[in-house]
């Protein structure tokens, strides 16, 4: 049986999450009590070789995620399943909850929404410890979120570790979902060369320009050799997810063309690599496949 646990505060896509996969053909199951995942392979394993669960804060007390004997049940669980966490700043989460005018499930005459937010926070760290991917839903609308999910899920089905290259800008904030950051501000900028200022890293101009730098090729090598060595460690160690951001100045020539040409090197390497350009306005946020582009 493959299990998948979506877990996250309220607000945060569990439920958009779910339905996801819940269309991929996995039996899913909403808010399952802590105290049933150790038995859950028994009791569905047969009739269903794919499994999803949401867990959130809204357990009883007697089954807290703090509890010894759940977080055993947690690491057990762990070593045959992924855990995707979700969450979302805490000014995105009030303001969806005031959009929608639902009611967290913390709230109480004596508990106001924000204070609530906090508590959830907490309830949830040890789960949020163990996740394999971790996902800021912040800046995704809900059908980004939706193919995001649909499209990291299946292709974590054709190989052990999934890659995802990221370009961004560092004047939109750095990726919170991040594993390694790199930065490619050193290099020259295309868009100091008028003709290329309004086109982005896809154009051939702006790859031909680039692609005629020693210096870009020089730091493409270092990177691409970076990667070669050490995501089979990673690998090796059981990580199911891998995120690498590369960040220019506006997210738009420099990064993008690193992304693309890493990408295109290590494809033969490591099968599941996909790619996201996060300040483009052809915005890849379920992640394309390489070959495509090749």
């Amino acid at each position: 049986m493959r299990l998948v646990i979506i877990s996250g505060r309220s607000g945060s896509g569990k439920s958009i999450a779910l339905h996801a996969l819940e269309d991929l053909g996995f039996y899913c199951i909403d808010n399952l009590p802590l105290s049933f995942l150790a038995d859950l392979e028994d009791q569905v394993g047969e009739l269903h070789p794919t499994v999803a669960v949401s867990i959130d804060a809204r357990n009883s007390p007697t089954d807290s995620i703090h509890s010894k004997k759940l977080i055993e049940d947690l690491h057990k669980v762990k070593q045959h399943c992924e855990i995707v966490y979700l969450d979302a700043d805490e000014n995105t989460l009030l303001k969806r909850f005031s959009e929608t005018r639902r009611r967290h499930p913390l709230t109480n005459p004596n508990t106001s929404l924000r204070e609530a937010i906090r508590k959830e926070h907490h309830i949830l760290t040890p789960i949020a410890s163990l996740a394999d991917l971790t996902i800021d839903t912040s800046p995704l609308a809900p059908q980004a979120l939706y193919n995001l999910i649909r499209d990291r899920i299946i292709h974590h089905q054709e190989s052990h570790i999934q890659l995802l290259l990221q370009s961004f800008g560092f004047k939109h904030g750095l990726p919170p979902d991040a594993d390694f950051i790199f930065d490619v501000r050193c290099l020259p900028n295309p868009y100091w060369q008028p003709e290329l200022r309004m086109l982005s890293g896809l154009d051939t101009a702006v790859k031909d320009y680039l692609d005629n730098i020693p210096e870009v090729k020089s730091l493409l090598s270092d990177l691409v050799t970076f990667i070669e060595k050490w995501i089979p460690h990673f690998e090796a160690d059981n990580r199911s997810y891998l995120t690498i951001a590369i960040g220019c100045t506006g997210g738009q020539h420099r990064s993008v063309y690193m992304v693309e040409s890493i990408a295109k090197k290590i494809r033969p390497i490591i099968l599941n690599t996909q790619i996201r350009h996060r300040e483009l306005k052809l915005n890849h946020s379920a992640s394309l496949e390489i070959e495509g582009r090749q």
